[in-house]
């Protein structure tokens, strides 16, 4: 559940929590009462008794110069199975793959039609890159989630393929017809590569994590353009998404 986007005034008390929750951004300080009932189209009365209850069972914090997200959602997060597992398998093959590349190493798994960031190791000389863990981007605009789409089965495709495609960049694809003629290409060689669709100056190479025979996962190296070697990346990225889908399979 990404957002709610039914009137505020028909949704349950969980929901209005939810939209409380959702309200802060990755990128932003505090919130205070009013920012909050505005993002959330709430009266204020109802987004102070909301913030409230949630700071009571620690999933809001309030402090002097506002309200944060509190800690119980960061311990519930990090047991959520599926990630926790996932990631418990993976950092091992992520940090061989840094040691073998020194670029930025990523891991992800769909959620709708996004990737969802779940681990990141940042290169030597990072460059400006829209991910971030526990950040979403589309996934028609980036490797990880074009090798995840690839791997996902017919319906997925076909209900990608007939939606509006989103832009990031000039480069993001929006031709269905491209996108399709991608994806079989990403599937007769097991790698996903994308040149200036999610970053401007960025490319990345990205390989599938499978388990119990579906793709739960995807990893990708990310580089400046100007160095971007495929044919020396995708040796190792493809053998880093092998070793962690060998680990899952002993794991989960």
């Amino acid at each position: 559940m990404r957002s709610v986007k039914r009137n505020p005034d028909r949704l349950s008390v969980l929901e209005k929590s939810w939209l409380v929750l959702d309200s802060f951004r990755p990128t932003g300080g505090p919130l205070r009462l009013a920012d909050v009932a505005e993002r959330c189209h709430l009266p204020k009365t109802t987004a102070f008794r909301l913030l409230t209850e949630l700071t009571e069972i620690g999933a809001i914090a309030r402090r002097e110069d506002g309200y944060y997200l509190g800690r119980r959602l960061f311990e519930l997060g990090c047991i959520v199975p599926l990630e926790r597992d996932l990631r418990h398998a993976a950092l091992p093959f992520m940090h061989d793959l840094y040691e073998a590349t020194h670029e930025t190493v990523h891991l992800g798994v769909r959620d709708g039609l996004d990737v969802v960031y779940v681990e990141k190791i940042r290169g030597q000389e990072t460059f400006a890159l829209p991910s971030r863990v526990g950040g979403r981007l589309p996934l028609t605009c980036t490797g990880i989630g074009k090798a995840l789409l690839a791997y996902s089965g017919p319906d997925l495709i076909d209900e990608v393929l007939g939606r509006p495609l989103r832009r990031l960049t000039p480069h993001s694809i929006v031709d269905p017809q491209r996108l399709e003629e991608t994806i079989g290409q990403i599937q007769a060689a097991g790698l996903a590569y994308e040149r200036e669709e999610a970053q401007l100056g960025g490319a990345c190479i990205a390989a599938p994590v499978f388990s119990d025979g579906m793709a739960v996962a995807a990893l990708s190296v990310s580089v400046p353009l100007a160095r971007f070697q495929p044919t020396r990346l995708a040796p190792v990225v493809k053998a880093a998404a092998l070793g962690i889908s060998r680990a899952l399979a002993r794991t989960i």
